[in-house]
């Protein structure tokens, strides 16, 4: 039933969206140069890694290198960019991720292997399920961590050291209690985070 959802809403999204997505596609050419979209490698399911598909928001992306967090003050991300990550549009090209099956719509995020190197054998939990488009974690991450972020000295490392263990927590009780339900809820609050973050940019 999940995978059915999954194929239903992410297909019938990439269609109602198309508009959407071929504006961003100019959008984000005309801007900077570069591909419009930004392929990275993530850890999927049981450890399998994949390509994860996103609207390109840096000067610099390369996609192989090991992540450095810079925040909303990065001075990497384009003006078109800043735009697209406080509207979560940047996003939207992870439908195609659910639609292959690598991602579901809801679960845990899905991490790069330089911060899954670093999960304890008990956070190494959340990969016994799909990564998800939205999640409780990141739910989280966006309204209550992200601005700690920024006031970091080493992002990276206080990501690692504090944030992340507090959202993989968030992640595994998620998976040891999900529910229709739930996930219904789940979908219900991260419109409103959409929302209001697209209010405030």
């Amino acid at each position: 039933m999940r995978r059915l959802v999954d194929l239903l809403v992410s297909a019938g999204l990439l269609a109602v969206l198309s508009p959407v997505l071929l504006l961003t596609i100019v959008a984000v050419r005309l801007d900077s140069r570069g591909p419009a979209f930004f392929r990275q490698t993530r850890v999927g399911k049981d450890g399998v890694p994949f390509q994860i598909l996103k609207f390109r928001t840096m000067r610099e992306e390369t996609g192989t290198a090991p992540v450095r967090l810079g925040g909303h003050q990065d001075d990497r991300v384009t003006r078109v960019g800043r735009f697209l990550r406080a509207s979560k549009i940047d996003e939207l090209p992870q439908m195609v991720n659910v639609l292959k099956g690598d991602m579901t719509l809801i679960g845990p995020r899905a991490e790069t292997p330089n911060f899954v190197e670093h999960f304890t054998r008990e956070q190494l939990g959340v990969l016994s399920v799909k990564p998800g488009l939205t999640g409780p974690g990141q739910i989280v991450y966006t309204t209550h961590q992200a601005a700690r972020l920024e006031r970091a000295e080493d992002p990276n490392r206080f990501y690692i050291d504090t944030l992340l263990p507090e959202k993989l927590a968030i992640d595994l009780e998620y998976i040891r209690t999900r529910s229709l339900f739930g996930d219904l809820r789940i979908l219900g609050r991260t419109a409103l985070v959409v929302l209001t973050l697209g209010r405030r940019g």
